[in-house]
């Protein structure tokens, strides 16, 4: 059993950081070593490529600009997963979700045209959260009431919201004469602000890049998800459901109601892509808008071990590895798009799936060096 601080605790028990800091970092290593033998069999340096791939991720404001947006969208989708998972849930529905969150705040970008920009944000936060926890709620309520499986209703309501986008996009809200299934542009006077043009009102200059306010409306989710987590009865009872459902019922808990409260979080968090994408970004509603981003969410929670600080740190990881290895891809031909996936599966395949694959060993470690040390002490 691990510690909860960042001393050694009782005789025998493994510090805190063991699990939160070393072991994700062991599981990256491995993940980018293996990585590095991949390029080293089609004939490229990998030292090479990955220098490359932080310079073009971090090395100019314009890099990092683009790494920041990556980001904000894996914030989001992370922290919908990790509430869920708080509640021992497996929400892999984030795409979906997303999906219909952008939905939420198109609409209201398209039928505000004229209001001040302000507002017409604050609505299509408001929107996108509650399209996407709409999106959430019958699988919620499938998992609560009658006990489908969540993992499974998830699946199968992001292909039903990629069909329902492509019907709504090719027959009803489609651009009036075109033939590209998206909506009419919104008026720019209701786009959200790039950071570059928001850091201009403070006299502050720096590229272009899609980066845009929505990045510090993330980092506000994050510690409003700490708040609400650790600091409120609704979040205590939604953690001892995830903890131990017999136990929460025995406290007069009901498990049923709080796994549709943490799911309607989970679809609202991750509905906020949408704010990032289609308000600050593409300023229409196009399809294919997330681009995989509620499934990268899943990594991006297991490997900040559902936390925020965690979390963040993890969308960073993954914002690096989209923009860095996109750029890769275009400067060694032998390396392309299809390679660099392959590496993001390599990292997400040792931060999700394989999470725990050096835990026993790791952790028997520090048990071995911890128990002389107390037989020491005491003597």
């Amino acid at each position: 059993m691990r510690s909860s601080g960042s001393g050694w605790g009782q005789p025998g028990a493994v510090p805190g950081w063991v699990g939160y800091a070393l072991l994700p970092i062991l599981n990256l290593a491995v993940a980018f070593a293996l990585s590095g033998l991949v390029i080293l069999v089609i004939g490229e340096n990998p030292v090479d490529v990955l220098a490359l791939m932080l310079s073009e991720a971090l090395g100019y404001p314009e890099a990092i600009g683009y790494t920041l947006y990556y980001a904000t969208d894996y914030i989001f989708t992370g922290l919908a997963v990790a509430i869920a998972f708080h509640c021992g849930l497996f929400n892999i529905g984030g795409e979906g979700q997303a999906y219909l969150g952008g939905l939420g705040a198109g609409l209201v970008a398209l039928a505000l045209t004229g209001w001040p920009w302000p507002v017409v944000a604050l609505l299509a936060i408001l929107a996108s959260a509650l399209f996407g926890a709409a999106w959430a709620f019958v699988p919620a309520w499938l998992q609560a009431r009658r006990g489908s499986h969540i993992v499974i209703t998830t699946i199968m309501f992001n292909f039903i919201a990629a069909s329902l986008m492509t019907w709504l996009l090719v027959d009803v809200l489609i651009r009036p004469g075109s033939q590209s299934p998206e909506t009419r542009e919104f008026d720019p006077g209701l786009w959200l602000p790039s950071m570059e043009r928001a850091l201009g009102w403070v006299g502050v200059t720096i590229p272009a890049s899609p980066l845009n306010l929505s990045f510090l409306w993330a980092l506000a989710c994050c510690v409003l998800f700490q708040i609400f987590l650790r600091h409120t009865r609704w979040g205590y009872e939604l953690r001892t459901v995830g903890r131990n459902e017999r136990a929460a019922v025995y406290a007069g808990i009901s498990p049923s109601r709080n796994i549709v409260i943490a799911m309607l979080l989970s679809g609202a968090l991750a509905g906020f892509v949408g704010v990032n994408e289609i308000l600050g970004v593409q300023h229409r509603i196009i399809l294919n808008f997330t681009g995989g981003v509620g499934f990268v969410g899943i990594a991006v929670a297991l490997m900040g071990r559902n936390h925020p600080v965690g979390i963040v740190l993890a969308a960073l990881l993954f914002g690096v590895l989209a923009q860095g290895g996109g750029q890769v891809s275009f400067e060694y031909p032998t390396i392309n798009r299809e390679l660099v996936m392959v590496i993001q599966g390599l990292v997400i395949l040792f931060a999700g799936a394989m999470e725990n694959l050096f835990k026993q060993p790791i952790e028997a470690l520090f048990r071995r060096r911890a128990t002389p040390a107390a037989d020491s002490g005491r003597g």
